[in-house]
């Protein structure tokens, strides 16, 4: 078969080997990374995506030769700092994703030099720490702890202290931590009875996440007035863990691992009793669908967990193909503009949450399908603000353009960034679930 009839077949992935020793051979990596580069250098398809690209191609035509062989080798590791794993150069733009025989995976070709820069422990405490989602969590939204946090995080002399010491920007507007976790408050109804679907299973097992718990309560509890207000059986999972999502993006797969065991038995339990587990955070529900059996193929349980698991909005969306959506909507919202999340749109399920806010009547919805920049703590990082708000632009600009009522964006960061980067403006931002329990009347 020729690379050109093998590139017609659908798109796949391979198992990310990290346990093997050579994946963190270093002259190995040099040599795929050589390999990958002078490919991306011929294509330059994805220059728009992010700074990770430009910042290669740079390099290349800075160089001696105009060529991969004219970089100093020591420079490589600025493309993969640029790299924040959004996927979307995988999913949207390159041609030569497996199966064609060139087998070009350039987020997991970063994950794998962003593992061997954390074996090698060239990791700033900063990273760690802002990766540590649950440790932080925990000791921040401790009731009186989260206001002294909050108006530290919000004292401009305190945030430039932060710049100096940490690395986070003091520009940069961070999510205020809850008093209340969301766990501990959260009241799901389990006393409906259970209406199972064609596509859908009719009950619920809902995994918060980090955010949700720890920083906004509220986005979980819209979900749970959703789920209750259709009659849908809801449960929370009964342990968890952070996903693994912030230490992936750091290369320490060691504690993605480790918190993979503390999750899936529990979640699996749950995939084989029936339930659909959702988790209103984009990159958690992607962690679950798609990196975790990557990085763990051969175990079934991550498997079930994977084939339960849903975004709440393709689970909502296919109720209603169902016809067991309750679309008895009260409220108008008027202009919305809507953003779709990189890790989101990589979960290939189409625009659910477009397609559920347009059933809302006396609603428009604008949507902007581009990265806002944010990603996760990368946009946090004092080096990386500037970039973060330059790839954000566009979208700011187009959030703004036809004077909306409000901003939305399923990842709750990107939306705080979004509001952040448009500056003053009437928008109210709100979680699209929030918008949608707005226009239940709940």
């Amino acid at each position: 078969m020729t690379a050109q009839e093998g590139n017609l077949q659908a798109p796949t992935r391979h198992a990310v080997p990290w346990r093997a020793p050579e994946f963190y051979d270093e002259t190995k990596l040099a040599a795929e990374m050589e390999r990958v580069f002078d490919i991306c250098h011929g294509c330059r398809r994805c220059v728009s995506l992010c700074t990770a690209f430009p910042r290669l191609f740079d390099l290349i035509d800075e160089g001696s030769t105009g060529e991969i062989d004219g970089v100093d080798k020591k420079r490589l590791g600025e493309v993969v700092d640029q790299c924040y794993l959004c996927d979307m150069c995988y999913v949207v733009k390159c041609p030569y994703v497996p199966p064609h025989s060139w087998n070009v995976d350039f987020p997991h070709l970063m994950l794998r030099a962003k593992a061997v820069k954390f074996r090698k422990g060239n990791v700033r405490f900063r990273d760690r720490l802002l990766s540590s989602t649950d440790a932080i969590g925990k000791l921040a939204a401790i009731p009186v702890v989260a206001q002294t946090v909050n108006a530290v995080n919000a004292n401009s002399g305190a945030r430039s202290l932060m710049q100096i010491t940490l690395g986070i920007h003091r520009e940069r507007k961070l999510p205020p931590y809850s008093p209340g976790k969301f766990r501990s408050r959260a009241k799901p109804a389990a006393a409906f009875e259970v209406r199972d679907g064609k596509q859908t299973p009719g009950k619920v097992a809902l995994f918060s996440t980090c955010y949700i718990n720890y920083n906004e309560p509220g986005i979980g509890h819209d979900l749970l007035a959703i789920l209750a207000h259709n009659a849908i059986p809801a449960v929370l999972v009964q342990k968890e863990a952070c996903c693994g999502m912030p230490k992936l993006e750091l290369g320490d797969l060691e504690a993605v691992a480790r918190l993979k065991e503390v999750n899936i038995p529990v979640l699996a339990s749950l995939a084989r009793a029936g339930y659909a587990i959702l988790t209103a955070v984009p990159s958690c529900t992607l962690m679950f669908k798609q990196e975790l059996p990557l990085l763990f193929p051969s175990e079934a349980d991550v498997d079930a967990v994977a084939r339960a698991m849903f975004d709440p909005f393709d689970y909502l969306v296919l109720r209603h193909r169902d016809g067991l959506l309750n679309t008895d909507f009260k409220q108008r919202l008027g202009r919305v503009s809507y953003h779709i999340p990189c890790h989101l749109r990589v979960q290939k399920m189409g625009q659910r949450t477009r397609e559920l806010l347009q059933m809302i009547p006396g609603t428009t919805v604008n949507t902007v399908e581009r990265c806002s920049g944010h990603d996760g703590t990368w946009g946090v990082k004092a080096e990386y603000y500037a970039n973060s708000m330059k790839i954000g632009r566009p979208v700011f600009e187009q959030m703004g353009a036809k004077d909306p009522d409000y901003i939305s964006s399923d990842c709750a960061i990107a939306g705080r960034h979004i509001q952040q980067g448009m500056g003053t403006t009437r928008a109210q931002r709100h979680h699209p679930l929030t918008l949608v329990r707005m226009a239940y009347g709940l």
